[in-house]
């Protein structure tokens, strides 16, 4: 098969690249048409300016028989109130039933984090104390992990209160977990 030079392939034929003239503009036109409209606009401010006040109306003095009487006897009467909810919900009582809080006998705890250097776990307390929490540092026997625990907490809404603290200052991922004994 014989060798294609594609280089010259996509080279198509060159155009004319000599420019045309743009129509030469004249800039008097556009400062003549400006100043027009300028002196326009000023003639009509003038002229609004200009106007005499409008008349002003003399004062109408009551007469001596009031007319109001005839209109409150053309006025319907106003119609009695058909709802007695506005009477009846200030004396209304809610009786509500709160759940007992169950306090589970084994206590609840938090863990945020688990790492592999001693260094990282302290740096993840540290963020945690300057939330107002304190936390501890555990490494168990056989392991090379330290967990960063909070608690023992003795509800688990105690434990929710403190993780959605450590969730506002993007102190994430932590989980609550029943403690092993």
């Amino acid at each position: 098969m014989a060798n294609r030079d594609y280089v010259r392939r996509g080279q198509g034929s060159r155009k004319n690249t000599k420019r045309k003239k743009a129509p030469s503009k004249k800039p008097w036109k556009m400062g003549f048409l400006a100043v027009l409209l300028l002196g326009g606009f000023g003639y009509g401010l003038t002229i609004l300016n200009n106007d005499p006040e409008p008349p002003v109306t003399p004062e109408v003095k009551p007469t001596t028989k009031p007319q109001t009487t005839k209109n409150k006897a053309s006025l319907p009467e106003l119609p009695e109130e058909e709802w007695d909810y506005v009477k009846s919900l200030p004396n209304k009582e809610i009786e509500i039933e709160a759940k007992e809080q169950v306090i589970s006998a084994v206590p609840y705890i938090m863990q945020c984090g688990a790492f592999k250097s001693l260094s990282q776990a302290e740096s993840r307390k540290v963020n945690i104390a300057f939330q107002g929490i304190s936390s501890k540092i555990r490494k168990k026997e056989g392991s090379s992990w330290y967990k960063v625990v909070l608690g023992p907490y003795k509800l688990k809404r105690d434990a929710e209160k403190d993780k959605h603290t450590l969730q506002r200052a993007k102190i994430e991922p932590c989980a609550i977990w029943k403690e092993e004994q």
